[in-house]
């Protein structure tokens, strides 16, 4: 299938009243191309009522999980109400470069059958400020270098020998091919490692995890965004622990997990 701009969609999942929420707007609709653009949230407020009226963005409400919504239940329900089958689940702190929805569009039509397609990616730290390189991204950009050729994106193997290291795809950079992955894209029951849990399901499936490596978003770290919380939790250990093992001997995931989480912790703002 030869997707276009209208196969698009950015479903963008709104909580509270993030101040960068317009930020990321702007960034969606500032793309070279033209795609759709959708408000989803369980948090339903006049701000971001009052936003999605001012850019003219259909919004959706998550009214039956009200009060009880998680990460993965406010996940599925942007996919489910994006009605396009390339769906990119916008965070609302994070900004999309212009070419972003062009240069994923492109690459995805270069297979036969995708499955996701991903980018390179910065940070946004200290207010605003992009930074390109450091030692977190530089290690995720190591492990994401055996998906840089096209023939390696068909490739079970590298898939899974590159996610048994870790959780290196930035999940706001991620499209999801929805006709080919699984009508439940997230279970609930993980916080931190959600999106490394749906990628281990996605990387058993006959397809293509299409690499696009180019910096292409910017993901915003800062003290009130959701992974700051989530590297903060105890749990997150646990959770990191669990998803090696679907890899590992238990005593490999140990020594794994230490080193991973060291890793992670270069998100803290202090």
């Amino acid at each position: 299938m030869n997707y276009t701009a209208k196969d698009h969609t950015f479903a963008i999942c709104a909580y509270g009243e993030s101040r960068y929420l317009e930020n990321c707007i702007e960034s969606v609709f500032a793309q070279k191309i033209k795609t759709n653009v959708i408000i989803a949230t369980s948090t339903p407020n006049d701000y971001i009522k009052g936003i999605a009226e001012k850019y003219n963005i259909q919004m959706y409400v998550n009214d039956k999980m009200a009060g009880k919504s998680n990460i993965a239940t406010d996940w599925n329900y942007a996919v489910e109400m994006a009605k396009t089958p390339l769906v990119t689940i916008t965070h609302q702190d994070d900004i999309y470069h212009p070419d972003y929805a062009r240069v994923i569009i492109k690459n995805i039509n270069r297979t036969k059958h995708p499955l996701i397609a991903f980018t390179d990616y910065s940070e946004l730290r200290n207010g605003g400020v992009e930074v390109k390189s450091n030692k977190l991204l530089n290690i995720k950009r190591v492990m994401l270098f055996p998906m840089r050729p096209r023939w390696a994106w068909s490739s079970k193997f590298i898939r899974r020998r590159m996610l048994s290291l870790g959780s290196a795809i930035c999940c706001p950079s991620v499209t999801y091919v929805k006709d080919n992955l699984p009508q439940q894209l997230f279970i609930p029951g993980y916080k931190g490692g959600i999106d490394w849990q749906a990628w281990e399901r996605f990387s058993r499936l006959k397809g293509e995890f299409v690499f696009c490596n180019d910096i292409l978003m910017s993901h915003r770290i800062h003290a009130e965004s959701e992974t700051t919380a989530l590297i903060a939790d105890s749990n997150r250990s646990r959770e990191d622990f669990e998803m090696y093992c679907k890899f590992w001997p238990k005593w490999i995931a140990r020594i794994l997990e230490h080193f991973y989480r060291k890793g992670e912790e270069q998100n803290n703002l202090d």
